[in-house]
């Protein structure tokens, strides 16, 4: 699960496309596609560690690693600058994006109790269309009936990996599903506050998730045992890097030229998934993903077009 950034370091949004922007050198592209398959490298193994120690501790200390040590590192880096950076024209709105970033991690981290990571990330990948959806919605996007289509579809490959009605359906998986719609809200709402910068939007995520899970944390901690000290600072290490990583990639091309690439994910969780914890997509989830993400290949192609 990979809730990042798409702004531009002008503070606009990344898949805003240019009329007049020149072909993107083959170099710059490379090195974007590498940088963001190392974001989702990072990202998916920063789950499988929320997923070894979610047997042993609650999801909110999980979280609370996170965004403190996220916020540690953000902290280190700008210490200079930290407090002119953390103004913003619009605090509402960046509070709402933070809230919701701490829910998607907070459902997903909840749903890699029950399901196995390409499960779970198989449901998270839906939120491409789900994002394409809001915008029509509460952007005045245009949709028109192809997207339209492929919006509809992509929730058919939900309700396959889901399957309700016939027994097999987890709470776990109903998480997962609802992290993609948080996850959703929250890039309309970073949209919606492209005039502020990245490192504006990044420092409000990394304080407003501290700030919330700090809050629960004294209601669930449990000492941490040394052997598991490791798996805790991976996840605050592991996501802070894949953050970084993928604001770069964004930096160096169109968002939507990464677009299709981000489904690369499917594949780092289904491999860490087997090789931590022995798991391996049952035929129902290759299936539901399969559908989901030629939906959100075929958007990501009519939006590509529409260019």
């Amino acid at each position: 699960m990979s809730p990042v950034e798409t702004q531009s370091d002008a503070g606009g949004p990344a898949a805003a496309p240019s009329l007049v922007a020149p072909p993107v050198p083959p170099s710059r592209l490379g090195l974007a596609v590498l940088l963001l398959l190392g974001a989702l490298a990072f990202f998916t193994l920063m789950d499988a560690a929320a997923k070894h120690l979610g047997n042993s501790y609650h999801p909110a200390q999980l979280i609370w690693a996170r965004f403190a040590i996220n916020l540690a590192i953000v902290g280190l880096m700008y210490r200079g600058n930290f407090l002119p950076l953390f103004r913003t024209r619009q605090p509402g709105l960046q509070l709402a994006r933070g809230v919701m970033q701490v829910i998607t991690i907070t459902l997903f981290f909840i749903a890699l109790q029950t399901i196995g990571l390409a499960e779970a990330d198989a449901l998270f990948d839906i939120n491409p269309v789900l994002i394409a959806l809001g915008a029509a919605l509460f952007l005045g996007e245009r949709i028109g009936p192809r997207r339209a289509v492929a919006i509809a579809i992509s929730f058919v490959g939900a309700m396959v990996i889901l399957r309700p009605g016939m027994g097999a359906m987890e709470l776990g998986a109903v998480f997962a599903f609802a992290s993609a719609f948080s996850y959703a809200a929250g890039n309309l709402l970073t949209r919606a506050v492209r005039s502020d910068s990245i490192a504006t939007s990044v420092i409000w995520s990394a304080a407003v998730g501290t700030v919330m899970a700090s809050a629960v944390l004294p209601f669930v901690w449990k000492e941490v045992a040394f052997a598991d000290m490791p798996y805790f600072l991976a996840i605050g290490v592991l996501g802070t890097i894949g953050q970084f990583l993928v604001i770069r990639a964004f930096s160096l091309t169109e968002a939507s030229i990464l677009a299709p690439f981000g489904y690369f994910s499917l594949l780092f969780s289904g491999f860490w998934g087997w090789l931590f914890f022995g798991q391996l997509p049952d035929r129902w989830t290759v299936a539901g993903a399969l559908v989901i993400v030629g939906a959100g290949i075929y958007v990501w192609y009519r939006e590509r077009k529409s260019t």
